[in-house]
C-alpha cells in the first residue's frame, strides 16, 4: 500500500469486524531514534495463540467469505521492509494489539498519509465502535475520540456530511500543527 493509512484504515476495520467496541490507535514519531511507533489496540473477539501465530499469513484467514487474509501479511512486509516489525499480540474475548516499528526517513518507508480520512471513516462507524486517537511527535501531542466529539456536538451525528469534512481537515490540520513529519 502505498500509505500506512491505509493499512490502519484496515486494521480499524477488521476490529470493529471482529466485535470491537473500542478502537484505540496511538502513532508516535520519534525523531531521535527515527521511529515510526503505530499501535492499535481493541477490545474485539481476539485471537487465539495459533491464530495469532498465523495472523500474518497471507493465505489464512478468520472470514467465511474467503480464505486468505492480506492485511495483516502486507502490513508486515511493509514493516520489514523499513527495517522495522510487526507483533501481534490477541486473548480469546479480551480483543488484540497490533504495534508496528518503521524507521522514519528509511527509503521503504511509506508516508502516513491522510489520516484525517482515516478518523473520517472511523466517525462513520461511532455507532458500532468508538474510536480514540493519539498522535505524538516529541513533546508535542494531538488526541482526539468519538465520544467526545459526539458530546461536543450535543446531538448532530458524527455522519453528517459537515461534520465529517470538517473531521478530516481538523485532524490534518493538528497533525501539521504538532510537526508530523511522516
Amino acid at each position: 500500500m502505498r500509505e500506512l493509512a491505509l493499512h490502519i484504515l484496515d486494521l480499524a476495520r477488521n476490529s470493529i469486524e471482529a466485535g470491537a467496541t473500542t478502537v484505540i490507535l496511538t502513532i508516535v514519531e520519534n525523531c531521535e531514534r527515527q521511529s515510526l511507533e503505530i499501535e492499535l489496540r481493541d477490545d474485539g473477539a481476539g485471537m487465539d495463540e495459533s491464530m495469532v501465530e498465523r495472523a500474518t499469513d497471507a493465505f489464512f484467514s478468520t472470514r467465511d467469505t474467503r480464505r486468505w487474509g492480506l492485511g495483516l501479511a502486507l502490513f508486515k512486509a511493509t514493516c520489514e521492509s523499513s527495517d522495522g516489525k510487526l507483533r501481534v499480540v490477541s486473548k480469546v474475548g479480551e480483543g488484540t494489539v497490533v504495534s508496528a516499528r518503521l524507521t522514519l526517513g528509511h527509503l521503504d518507508c511509506p508516508p502516513l498519509g491522510n489520516m484525517g480520512a482515516v478518523i473520517q471513516a472511523l466517525a462513520c462507524e461511532a455507532d458500532r465502535a468508538a474510536f480514540r486517537y493519539r498522535h505524538v511527535v516529541g513533546d508535542r501531542e494531538f488526541e482526539v475520540g468519538s465520544e467526545e466529539l459526539q458530546r461536543d456536538l450535543d446531538g448532530v451525528p458524527l455522519t453528517n456530511p459537515v461534520v465529517l469534512h470538517w473531521l478530516a481537515d481538523f485532524v490534518n490540520r493538528q497533525l501539521r500543527a504538532i510537526g508530523s513529519r511522516a
